[in-house]
């Protein structure tokens, strides 16, 4: 643990030298995805952002425990403390169990995260299993004075809060900013301060998921369960917390004022967001109505999509930008990062295929120091692949006779490629699909899921259930919807 990381802290708005609270012992906390439906780019991006981070901690000694949650309950429409809560929302669409909801896009998630190559957390907590631990930070801050109760919500005290601390540190934000822009939510007419959210919400009569307290049947606010999972894991302090950047606020700052008020202490040291993925300058998301899904991206199956890229094509996509700047989504973007993953790997076979000489007169220290430094300068992954590049253009010199390596500096940058290329940058070999090879599995699973509708319409459900179980050995996973029948491969 020679190399000093440093990382750009969103509290301190600056770069700080990395040292965990107990080294070699690093705590990484991650905001997951709320489990109501399948993931998107913008998924993929803080996946892949905290992937390296956690890589690359590991790979230069430090014992990550990294802790990635998933948000089954209390997530409510439009990041409100009124309207549906997401997951209930769509159990009622499907006419399924909220559960059976939270498992279905939990299990694709999982498999989308497998296919990006990003290693599973340490521990993957749910909102829904810590019910009781969040009751117990509510009544924790109820007892310092932060909190209150009416009508069986309680809501966090903002106002009173940011008398005594800094409710707006994270963000930026004064209190009369942050009330100015809450002031015409609906639905909060209860609450002593608009800026005031709630730490449990009372389920109205329809409401699905719900749980006993001592103030009411109901459930946790979205904003608790990071603030309870993260202490519960990882130490009422710990190292690092991660996310979007649009989680900042009102997200991460209302975790912090929660971990004031329960525990009298702050409970992050190092903040680390990662920016948007836009599409036209505007934010990917599904509340805008502009995600593209990342099957969509593996299959090509939309119509912003010029053809199918591969898993390992996004992951490059994602990490040949810093992880603080945004990302803007084109097809010329995409398929430029596919030509870069190709050569990349083309050098790396190139190398496993170059055969030594006596002398070098090549600078592998050099590079390897340059690759490090990269990845100490707060991640940047891509100033590290220009570097890897700079390797590949000393790769094909030498090859082509230019110049000369040693067996030493050979074994050195075969390492640096291994240990850069895959353990920590996480690429993989594979071989990209073609659009046209794309567009005849399309139309052939098509045609067999018209022939499957006919058969339920004839009222012959064993022929359609066979179809449907005969794709399911092929790696095709067929799932009936309301608007009709759509697939995916399993990879």
């Amino acid at each position: 643990m020679d190399n000093k990381i440093f990382l750009y802290n969103t509290l301190s708005r600056k770069k700080e030298l990395f040292e965990p609270m107990s080294p070699p012992h690093v705590g990484l906390y991650v905001c997951g995805p709320t489990v109501y439906g399948d993931a998107h780019l913008g998924h993929a991006r803080p996946a892949i952002t905290f992937d390296l981070v956690f890589r690359y901690l590991q790979h230069v000694g430090y014992k990550v425990r990294y802790v990635r949650n998933i948000t089954d309950v209390g997530h409510l429409e439009n990041d409100a403390d009124a309207g549906e809560d997401k997951v209930g929302k769509k159990a009622r669409l499907e006419q399924l169990e909220p559960m059976e909801i939270v498992q279905y896009y939990t299990n694709r998630y999982h498999k989308n995260m497998e296919q990006l190559n990003v290693l599973p957390p340490s521990i993957e907590p749910h909102a829904s299993g810590h019910i009781i631990d969040q009751i117990g930070m509510v009544g924790k801050i109820l007892d310092s004075g932060y909190a209150y109760e009416i009508n069986g919500n309680v809501y966090f005290d903002v106002v009173k809060y940011n008398a005594d601390h800094n409710y707006g540190k994270l963000s930026g934000r004064s209190i009369e900013e942050t009330l100015e822009n809450t002031r015409e939510l609906a639905g909060q007419d209860e609450k002593r301060n608009q800026v005031d959210f709630a730490l449990w919400k009372k389920a109205a009569p329809e409401h699905i998921m719900r749980w006993p307290s001592p103030w009411s049947d109901g459930f946790p606010g979205w904003h608790l369960e990071c603030s309870v999972m993260s202490c519960k894991y990882l130490g009422d302090t710990f190292d690092i917390h991660g996310g979007g950047m649009d989680l900042v606020f009102p997200h991460h700052e209302s975790e912090i004022a929660q971990a004031v008020a329960a525990n009298g202490k702050e409970h992050v040291r190092y903040w680390m967001h990662n920016n948007m993925i836009t599409i036209d300058g505007q934010k990917m998301g599904k509340s805008l109505n502009n995600s593209i899904t990342l099957d969509e991206f593996f299959t090509g199956n939309h119509a912003a999509l010029e053809k199918a890229y591969s898993p390992i094509t996004i992951r490059f996509f994602i990490l040949q930008a810093h992880y603080r700047s945004t990302v803007d989504f084109s097809n010329e973007a995409l398929l430029a990062a596919e030509k870069g993953l190709k050569r990349m790997m083309a050098g790396v076979e190139t190398l496993n295929a170059l055969q030594p000489l006596e002398s070098s007169t090549v600078d592998v220290e050099g590079l390897r120091k340059k690759c490090y430094g990269a990845l100490n300068d707060d991640f940047n992954s891509p100033i590290a692949i220009a570097h890897l590049f700079d390797g590949v253009r000393m790769i094909n010199s030498i090859k082509d006779g230019k110049e000369k390596i040693s067996e030493i500096d050979l074994d050195l940058l075969k390492k640096l490629f291994n240990e850069f290329v895959y353990d920590i940058l996480g690429f993989i070999s594979e071989e990209l699909e073609t659009k046209e090879d794309s567009k005849m599995v399309d139309g052939l699973v098509q045609t067999i899921l018209d022939l499957r509708k006919e058969a339920k319409l004839r009222k012959d459900f064993a022929t359609a259930d066979k179809i449907r179980d005969d794709l399911g050995n092929l790696n095709i996973e067929v799932k009936d919807t309301k608007d009709g029948a759509v697939w995916q491969m399993i990879r």
